[in-house]
């Protein structure tokens, strides 16, 4: 409750006004059947006046109008205070997914945070919004008719000591038959949620290799397991109204029978006014026990959800600057040193994906890593940013350890361009101000010519406020990748990092964007990881790596002559030897 209760403190007056009016409406709930029972009485006994009725008549309609003023007023507080809770909650679920390393990522599919972030606080706010609606107002109203009931006649009243034990034994068995199946309702919804996610983002690929049938397939598969569970949880709530109905009905009949026989003794023991209100306190303790059972079967499936958001919110990042001894240093200096450093993805697998890589890299240098697929090249440059944090060894720049660095001053002083070329809903102009919000636009022309997108943005009718789809699906590979170059380029960043990020352009293309970096990024140290040897044969220092460790750092000419495998790259693509 302390973990919430954060949530409920800002708008603690919301969470107390609730109640109270739902209180006010409960009083009159109680109160009309007895003012109602008193008109019958006199009405029977023949002494009902027209003063007497238009009084009990005027005292009815204001305890109406009380009623639906805290009916009203419950509501409103209810909704403001479980839509702000909701809010607070859903922001800081967000805030702590963006404190996540790559690491903690993997430990959630994205179908599963994006439910938790939406869904399960949905089902969080219901459960407040009921829970302040019911939570006072189901036993308020109980306790009020129980006591009314027996104050007109607790002979009758003894019915109650045979029902409400019924039906509280019923609701724990539903309650206990429920909660596990709304917890598997949950999972199902981060199963169809991934799927669809999947399938959406990378609809291109889906329609290329012709396997819509086979994700339509997969997708029935996941929608098939969500309705499976859902019907499985609704077939308690189905079981149960019925359940409830005859409870309550069997309650009243037997009022009825037992009242009834009073009624006509004509003992003075029970009058017709009595019984009527008196099945309708029946009515009221019955409907309070059954708004008790909703409510506590839609707060199983809100406490699955509630603990689901809980492992978002106590997962710890595996990467944070709390123990950072020099907070607000800036990246000046672009030498980088790995030194030692080993790396593996599963810490309990024996495999290392960097094993003792030892590496320097000069301040203002242009460095090419080339190596096989799965030798670690992306691995070892992410550990500069800290994307990922080394098992052993340490990742210094300009002579301090990253870890020693605040995140935000590391990564500022960083441009990285990923091999997934991720690009924003929004115009091209917001895209590339994500490498500098306050850029002015002589400045974004400027990086975007060098990274070779100026002259195809122009040739878009609305130049730099050219409309981006989600991912950047409106333009092509080759353009996506120089967009992203540019926002890197925009960054200005001490350190550059291009992870294979020219792979979809032309080889002059390439050639135009590596002088640019030549001639313009001279103070800036340049890392470029590539497939193609003609990508980093001009470079300063060429590191070539396998199976996680380094096997040659030189120049081109100087690996031509001492790395067997660097020269077997090199004759394999130019077909020389």
């Amino acid at each position: 409750m302390k973990r919430w209760f954060k949530y409920i403190k800002p708008y603690l007056l919301f969470f107390i006004l609730g109640p109270l009016c739902m209180i006010i409406e409960v009083v009159g709930e109680v109160v009309m059947p007895r003012l109602m029972a008193s008109v019958i009485d006199s009405a029977n006994a023949g002494t009902l006046t027209q003063a007497s009725s238009l009084l009990t008549m005027a005292e009815m309609i204001g305890v109406a109008v009380l009623m639906m003023a805290g009916g009203i007023g419950g509501a409103w507080f209810a909704a403001k205070a479980s839509v702000n809770f909701a809010a607070d909650l859903r922001s800081d679920i967000y805030g702590r997914i963006q404190a996540f390393s790559f690491t903690n990522i993997d430990k959630f599919s994205t179908g599963s945070l994006v439910t938790r972030l939406t869904n399960d606080v949905t089902q969080m706010q219901t459960m407040i919004n009921m829970m302040m609606r019911m939570l006072l107002r189901a036993p308020g109203m109980m306790i009020g008719a129980l006591i009314m009931a027996f104050s007109i006649s607790p002979r009758l009243s003894i019915v109650f000591c045979v029902a409400v034990p019924v039906m509280i034994v019923s609701v724990s068995f539903i309650i206990k038959t429920g909660f596990p199946r709304f917890a598997k309702v949950q999972e199902a919804v981060d199963g169809l949620n991934s799927t669809v996610q999947e399938n959406v983002t990378n609809v291109r690929v889906v329609k290329s290799f012709v396997r819509e049938d086979y994700e339509t397939k997969k997708f029935r598969t996941a929608s098939g397991n969500l309705k499976k569970s859902a019907i499985s949880a609704m077939n308690v709530m189905i079981f149960m109204e019925p359940v409830m109905t005859v409870i309550m009905n069997a309650t009243l009949i037997a009022v009825i029978i037992f009242g009834g026989r009073i009624v006509l003794a004509n003992d003075g023991g029970l009058t017709v006014g009595e019984l009527s209100s008196f099945l309708t306190y029946v009515s009221q303790i019955l409907f309070s026990l059954m708004m008790v059972t909703f409510m506590l079967m839609f707060s199983s499936r809100a406490l699955a959800s509630a603990r689901r958001i809980a492992e978002v919110l106590d997962e710890k990042s595996e990467i944070s600057d709390a123990e950072a001894q020099e907070k607000d240093k800036k990246v000046t200096d672009g030498t980088i040193e790995f030194k030692h450093v080993s790396f593996r993805y599963f810490k309990n697998s024996e495999d290392l994906v960097l094993d003792d890589v030892s590496l320097t890299i000069p301040d203002g240098a242009t460095v090419g890593i080339i190596g096989s697929t799965g030798s670690g090249k992306t691995t070892l440059v992410s550990m500069v940013p800290r994307l990922y944090d080394v098992d052993a060894g340490e990742v210094l720049v300009g002579g301090v350890n990253v870890k020693d660095y605040s995140l935000v001053n590391l990564r500022d002083g960083i441009g990285m361009v990923l091999q997934m070329n991720t690009l924003f809903s929004g115009t091209i102009a917001e895209n590339l101000r994500w490498g500098d919000e306050n850029a002015s636009d002589e400045e974004m022309v400027k990086y975007a010519d060098f990274a070779q997108a100026d002259k195809f943005i122009k040739t878009f009718s609305d130049g730099y406020n050219t409309e981006l789809e989600q991912g950047g699906k409106n333009v092509s590979g080759g353009q996506k990748q120089r967009l992203c170059i540019a926002r890197a380029l925009l960054k200005k960043p001490k350190i550059l990092i291009l992870d294979d990020s020219t792979s979809a352009v032309d080889t002059a293309t390439e050639a135009m964007i590596r002088k640019a970096f030549r001639e313009e990024l001279q103070g800036s140290t340049k890392i470029i990881i590539a497939q193609r040897i003609g990508s980093v044969m001009d470079a300063d220092m060429i590191v070539v790596m396998n199976e996680g460790k380094i096997t040659g750092v030189g120049t081109h000419a100087e690996l031509l002559e001492s790395n067997l495998e660097y020269r077997e790259i090199y004759e394999s693509q130019t077909g020389k030897e």
